[in-house]
């Protein structure tokens, strides 16, 4: 017999996060690429389709540079210029798309609708100065699961400050992504054990929807 979850999910408490897909680390090319993104759109889009059927909040964040330098770039030596990577306003041309697109913007085929919500945050994690748990304490929301990518980066350290805020949260398996598989299979396995739940996009579907 397995074991029951730590939490149920409750559709009517819960909002989807959705990390960082943006041009510049989905598209062929990009500066910050992850490959393995662009296998999740169509979970991640299935997830987000899932959460407008039922009228609950649906959340974007994207990774800004910032106007100037800051200490995490010298781990992402790609925000300087000339390369200016999630630079707002900049745009470039990248291997999978026709004409410049703005690089910071969340890929076309993850469209953002009006009613959601976007995030931006110069940071990994998204509750780090943004708005981001306002809007969720505005929602009525105790519960969030969160997709999108890197899976060891911004992905879990927004997964662990949600933790760290008292909210129950879950990880969608199907729907990370990252550039080492050895770290995303560590990451997710850390968070199962010690932080929430880790479950795939056809097991939220069939448990709240």
């Amino acid at each position: 017999m397995s074991e029951s979850p730590p939490f149920d999910i409750d559709p009517s408490r819960t909002a989807l996060i959705v990390v960082d897909m943006q041009n510049d680390f989905v598209r062929v090319g990009a500066p910050l690429e992850v490959p393995d993104a662009r296998a999740t759109i169509q979970p991640i889009r299935d997830t987000i389709d899932l959460f407008r059927r039922l009228g609950r909040p649906v959340i974007f964040t994207r990774f800004i540079a910032g106007p100037k330098e800051t200490l995490l770039w010298k781990w992402s030596p790609q925000l300087r210029p000339p390369v200016n990577c999630c630079k707002p306003g900049f745009r470039r041309r990248y291997g999978d798309a026709e004409g410049e697109l703005d690089c910071i913007a969340v890929i076309d085929e993850l469209t953002v609708e009006p009613g959601d919500y976007v995030v931006d945050k110069y940071w990994y994690g998204a509750f780090f100065r943004t708005n981001l748990h306002d809007i969720l304490l505005s929602e009525h929301v105790d519960t969030t699961v969160v997709c999108g990518t890197v899976t060891q980066i911004c992905v879990e350290e927004t997964a662990r400050e949600s933790f760290h805020l008292g909210l129950k949260t879950a990880v969608l398996s199907d729907c990370v992504s990252s550039y080492d598989p050895g770290m995303h299979a560590a990451t997710l396995k850390n968070f199962a054990l010690k932080f929430g739940r880790v479950l795939d996009s056809g097991a939220l579907a069939a448990e709240i929807g």
